[in-house]
Protein backbone atom coordinates (compact mmCIF):
# COMPACT_ATOMS: atom_id res chain seq x y z
CA UNK A 1 0.00 0.00 0.00
CA UNK A 2 1.27 3.29 -0.58
CA UNK A 3 1.84 6.20 1.83
CA UNK A 4 -0.55 8.31 0.46
CA UNK A 5 -3.49 5.55 0.79
CA UNK A 6 -1.95 4.60 4.05
CA UNK A 7 -2.98 8.26 5.43
CA UNK A 8 -5.74 8.31 3.58
CA UNK A 9 -6.72 5.07 5.75
CA UNK A 10 -5.31 6.89 9.34
CA UNK A 11 -7.44 9.79 8.69
CA UNK A 12 -10.84 7.60 7.94
CA UNK A 13 -9.76 5.71 11.19
CA UNK A 14 -9.89 8.44 13.43
CA UNK A 15 -12.61 10.02 11.98
CA UNK A 16 -14.56 6.92 12.88
CA UNK A 17 -13.13 7.29 16.86
CA UNK A 18 -13.56 10.97 17.22
CA UNK A 19 -17.25 13.12 17.47
CA UNK A 20 -17.76 15.70 14.86
CA UNK A 21 -15.92 18.74 16.55
CA UNK A 22 -12.93 16.22 17.03
CA UNK A 23 -13.26 15.44 20.19
CA UNK A 24 -12.47 12.01 20.98
CA UNK A 25 -15.71 9.78 22.21
CA UNK A 26 -14.56 7.51 25.38
CA UNK A 27 -14.23 3.57 24.72
CA UNK A 28 -17.52 1.55 25.57
CA UNK A 29 -17.98 1.22 29.39
CA UNK A 30 -15.68 4.03 30.53
CA UNK A 31 -18.03 5.85 31.74
CA UNK A 32 -19.54 2.98 33.63
CA UNK A 33 -16.25 2.02 35.10
CA UNK A 34 -15.52 5.72 36.12
CA UNK A 35 -18.62 5.78 38.13
CA UNK A 36 -18.10 6.73 41.99
CA UNK A 37 -17.91 3.64 44.05
CA UNK A 38 -20.85 2.52 46.67
CA UNK A 39 -20.33 3.82 50.06
CA UNK A 40 -19.77 1.01 52.41
CA UNK A 41 -19.38 2.97 55.24
CA UNK A 42 -16.52 0.05 56.24
CA UNK A 43 -19.63 -2.46 57.48
CA UNK A 44 -21.67 -2.88 53.98
CA UNK A 45 -21.51 -5.12 51.44
CA UNK A 46 -20.69 -3.53 47.77
CA UNK A 47 -23.80 -5.15 46.86
CA UNK A 48 -25.55 -3.60 50.51
CA UNK A 49 -24.27 -0.02 49.76
CA UNK A 50 -25.31 -0.11 46.04
CA UNK A 51 -28.92 -1.17 46.74
CA UNK A 52 -29.22 1.07 50.07
CA UNK A 53 -26.51 3.73 50.71
CA UNK A 54 -28.61 6.90 50.61
CA UNK A 55 -28.31 10.70 51.34
CA UNK A 56 -31.33 10.91 54.09
CA UNK A 57 -32.94 14.49 54.42
CA UNK A 58 -32.73 15.57 58.33
CA UNK A 59 -33.62 18.80 60.00
CA UNK A 60 -29.80 19.07 61.23
CA UNK A 61 -28.34 18.14 57.52
CA UNK A 62 -28.15 15.55 55.16
CA UNK A 63 -27.12 12.35 56.64
CA UNK A 64 -25.75 8.97 55.20
CA UNK A 65 -28.41 6.38 55.64
CA UNK A 66 -28.91 2.68 54.77
CA UNK A 67 -32.03 1.68 54.37
CA UNK A 68 -33.03 -1.92 53.33
CA UNK A 69 -36.67 -3.51 52.62
CA UNK A 70 -38.19 -6.98 54.37
CA UNK A 71 -37.08 -9.76 52.71
CA UNK A 72 -40.46 -10.54 51.27
CA UNK A 73 -40.86 -7.22 49.36
CA UNK A 74 -41.97 -3.96 50.45
CA UNK A 75 -43.01 -3.40 54.02
CA UNK A 76 -45.93 -1.64 55.81
CA UNK A 77 -43.86 -1.35 59.18
CA UNK A 78 -40.28 -0.10 59.18
CA UNK A 79 -37.99 -0.10 62.05
CA UNK A 80 -35.38 2.92 62.48
CA UNK A 81 -32.84 3.09 64.53
CA UNK A 82 -31.12 5.36 66.43
CA UNK A 83 -27.20 4.52 67.31
CA UNK A 84 -25.64 5.54 70.91
CA UNK A 85 -22.54 8.79 71.04
CA UNK A 86 -19.42 8.02 69.17
CA UNK A 87 -21.58 5.23 67.64
CA UNK A 88 -22.95 5.23 63.75
CA UNK A 89 -25.10 3.34 61.31
CA UNK A 90 -23.09 0.21 61.59
CA UNK A 91 -23.20 -0.36 65.14
CA UNK A 92 -27.00 -1.94 63.74
CA UNK A 93 -25.78 -3.16 60.69
CA UNK A 94 -24.85 -6.96 61.93
CA UNK A 95 -28.51 -7.24 63.20
CA UNK A 96 -30.73 -5.76 60.71
CA UNK A 97 -31.25 -9.49 58.52
CA UNK A 98 -33.01 -10.49 61.82
CA UNK A 99 -35.59 -7.35 61.31
CA UNK A 100 -35.69 -7.95 57.68
CA UNK A 101 -36.52 -11.69 57.82
CA UNK A 102 -39.11 -11.00 60.03
CA UNK A 103 -40.78 -8.70 57.63
CA UNK A 104 -39.71 -5.29 58.20
CA UNK A 105 -38.19 -3.01 56.86
CA UNK A 106 -35.00 -1.25 58.28
CA UNK A 107 -33.28 2.28 58.70
CA UNK A 108 -30.03 3.33 59.50
CA UNK A 109 -28.07 6.53 60.14
CA UNK A 110 -25.74 8.48 61.40
CA UNK A 111 -26.59 11.48 63.68
CA UNK A 112 -24.53 13.24 65.65
CA UNK A 113 -26.48 15.03 67.55
CA UNK A 114 -30.45 14.23 68.98
CA UNK A 115 -31.77 11.30 67.59
CA UNK A 116 -35.01 13.58 68.37
CA UNK A 117 -34.49 16.07 65.81
CA UNK A 118 -33.99 14.10 63.10
CA UNK A 119 -36.10 11.32 63.59
CA UNK A 120 -39.33 13.18 62.45
CA UNK A 121 -37.78 13.72 58.57
CA UNK A 122 -36.37 10.31 58.76
CA UNK A 123 -40.02 9.27 59.25
CA UNK A 124 -41.52 10.45 56.21
CA UNK A 125 -39.14 9.96 53.79
CA UNK A 126 -40.47 6.11 54.90
CA UNK A 127 -43.66 7.53 54.11
CA UNK A 128 -42.93 8.29 50.54
CA UNK A 129 -41.61 4.58 50.35
CA UNK A 130 -44.93 3.26 51.25
CA UNK A 131 -44.62 2.77 54.98
CA UNK A 132 -47.86 3.49 56.93
CA UNK A 133 -46.08 2.68 60.53
CA UNK A 134 -42.81 2.98 62.14
CA UNK A 135 -40.83 1.22 65.33
CA UNK A 136 -37.99 3.27 67.09
CA UNK A 137 -35.13 1.86 68.19
CA UNK A 138 -32.29 3.63 70.08
CA UNK A 139 -29.19 2.70 71.85
CA UNK A 140 -28.22 4.76 74.64
CA UNK A 141 -29.05 8.47 73.36
CA UNK A 142 -30.89 7.21 70.61
CA UNK A 143 -33.00 5.28 72.94
CA UNK A 144 -33.74 8.56 74.83
CA UNK A 145 -34.03 10.43 71.73
CA UNK A 146 -36.39 8.10 70.54
CA UNK A 147 -38.60 7.90 73.71
CA UNK A 148 -38.89 11.79 73.57
CA UNK A 149 -40.06 11.41 69.68
CA UNK A 150 -42.54 9.06 69.91
CA UNK A 151 -44.27 10.72 72.70
CA UNK A 152 -45.68 14.13 69.95
CA UNK A 153 -47.17 13.41 66.83
CA UNK A 154 -45.16 12.74 63.72
CA UNK A 155 -45.42 12.20 59.96
CA UNK A 156 -46.47 8.63 60.74
CA UNK A 157 -47.62 6.57 63.80
CA UNK A 158 -45.15 5.20 65.95
CA UNK A 159 -46.06 1.26 66.86
CA UNK A 160 -43.33 0.55 69.13
CA UNK A 161 -40.81 2.19 70.88
CA UNK A 162 -37.15 -0.09 72.01
CA UNK A 163 -34.69 1.96 74.23
CA UNK A 164 -31.46 -0.20 74.65
CA UNK A 165 -29.46 1.63 77.76
CA UNK A 166 -31.09 4.65 77.10
CA UNK A 167 -30.74 7.33 79.67
CA UNK A 168 -33.69 9.19 81.65
CA UNK A 169 -32.10 12.63 80.41
CA UNK A 170 -29.48 13.16 77.60
CA UNK A 171 -28.61 16.39 76.84
CA UNK A 172 -31.94 18.37 75.88
CA UNK A 173 -33.99 14.96 75.51
CA UNK A 174 -36.26 14.17 78.35
CA UNK A 175 -37.15 10.67 78.47
CA UNK A 176 -38.50 10.96 82.23
CA UNK A 177 -41.01 13.14 81.09
CA UNK A 178 -41.70 12.34 77.75
CA UNK A 179 -42.77 8.49 79.33
CA UNK A 180 -45.21 9.95 81.57
CA UNK A 181 -47.67 10.87 78.92
CA UNK A 182 -46.71 8.36 75.64
CA UNK A 183 -49.43 5.42 75.31
CA UNK A 184 -46.91 3.89 72.34
CA UNK A 185 -45.41 0.53 73.72
CA UNK A 186 -42.09 0.90 75.43
CA UNK A 187 -39.08 -1.14 76.16
CA UNK A 188 -36.77 -0.79 78.23
CA UNK A 189 -33.59 -2.88 78.45
CA UNK A 190 -30.33 -2.70 79.96
CA UNK A 191 -27.85 -4.59 81.56
CA UNK A 192 -27.19 -5.10 85.51
CA UNK A 193 -23.81 -3.61 85.26
CA UNK A 194 -23.84 -1.34 83.10
CA UNK A 195 -24.52 1.59 85.80
CA UNK A 196 -26.79 4.13 85.90
CA UNK A 197 -28.35 2.86 82.72
CA UNK A 198 -29.89 -0.54 84.43
CA UNK A 199 -31.16 1.92 86.99
CA UNK A 200 -32.33 4.53 84.20
CA UNK A 201 -33.87 1.20 82.88
CA UNK A 202 -36.02 0.26 85.66
CA UNK A 203 -37.11 4.34 86.91
CA UNK A 204 -38.49 4.92 82.95
CA UNK A 205 -40.05 1.40 83.29
CA UNK A 206 -41.87 2.80 86.67
CA UNK A 207 -42.98 6.07 85.59
CA UNK A 208 -44.10 5.26 82.26
CA UNK A 209 -47.79 5.04 81.73
CA UNK A 210 -47.97 3.44 78.38
CA UNK A 211 -50.13 -0.25 78.60
CA UNK A 212 -47.64 -2.71 76.70
CA UNK A 213 -44.59 -1.02 78.45
CA UNK A 214 -41.83 -3.86 79.52
CA UNK A 215 -38.45 -4.10 81.43
CA UNK A 216 -35.42 -6.68 80.33
CA UNK A 217 -32.52 -6.36 82.39
CA UNK A 218 -29.61 -8.95 81.59
CA UNK A 219 -26.22 -10.03 82.78
CA UNK A 220 -23.22 -8.21 82.11
CA UNK A 221 -22.01 -5.00 81.30
CA UNK A 222 -22.35 -3.72 77.85
CA UNK A 223 -23.96 -0.77 76.29
CA UNK A 224 -26.54 0.32 73.95
CA UNK A 225 -26.47 -2.03 70.71
CA UNK A 226 -24.61 -4.76 72.33
CA UNK A 227 -27.62 -5.76 74.20
CA UNK A 228 -28.53 -7.48 70.93
CA UNK A 229 -25.97 -9.80 70.45
CA UNK A 230 -26.24 -10.39 74.13
CA UNK A 231 -29.43 -12.05 74.45
CA UNK A 232 -31.81 -9.01 73.79
CA UNK A 233 -32.60 -9.63 69.68
CA UNK A 234 -35.44 -12.62 70.57
CA UNK A 235 -36.61 -9.81 73.18
CA UNK A 236 -36.98 -7.05 70.78
CA UNK A 237 -38.46 -9.06 67.89
CA UNK A 238 -40.79 -10.61 70.51
CA UNK A 239 -41.93 -7.21 71.59
CA UNK A 240 -42.11 -5.85 68.23
CA UNK A 241 -44.60 -9.50 66.83
CA UNK A 242 -46.80 -8.48 69.94
CA UNK A 243 -46.95 -4.69 69.43
CA UNK A 244 -46.07 -4.09 65.53
CA UNK A 245 -46.78 -6.72 63.52
CA UNK A 246 -45.15 -6.84 60.47
CA UNK A 247 -48.00 -7.00 58.62
CA UNK A 248 -49.51 -3.54 59.60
Amino acid sequence: MSRAATAVCLVALAGCASSGNGTAKPAPGAASSAAAPARTHGCLSEEQARAGSIDLPATSGIRPAYFQQADGGPAKVAVVFSHQRDGSLCDWVPYLPAFTRAGYAVLASDVPGSPADDLPAAVKWLGDKGVTEVVLVGASKGGTGSLVAAAVPGPLPVAAVVSLSGPAQYSGDNAAKAVRTSRVPELFAAEEDDTPFSQDAKDLHAAAVAPGKALKLYPGGNHGADLLRDGALPDVLAFLAQHAPAAG
